[in-house]
């Protein structure tokens, strides 16, 4: 399933309403830490392998398209 997400930073929190996810980070942008950070919260959050989360669009900005398999 398509997610659209948006990010927070310096704050940890997941929201999820319909297709739409928000979600708090922590990590800094650097390196592709942030986006590690959200793939693994959002396999936790959903209860999934951190192989079924993939950053389909947005690996540079706050509003990216997640698939979740």
């Amino acid at each position: 399933m398509l997610y659209s997400v948006s990010i927070v930073f310096r704050q940890d929190f997941v929201e999820v309403v319909d297709n739409h996810i928000t979600i708090g980070v922590t990590a800094k942008p650097v390196g592709g830490k942030a986006n590690k950070e959200i793939i693994k919260k959002l396999a936790k959050h959903f209860g999934v392998s951190s192989s079924n989360v993939v950053i389909k669009s947005g690996h540079k900005s706050k509003e990216k398209i997640i698939e979740i398999a």
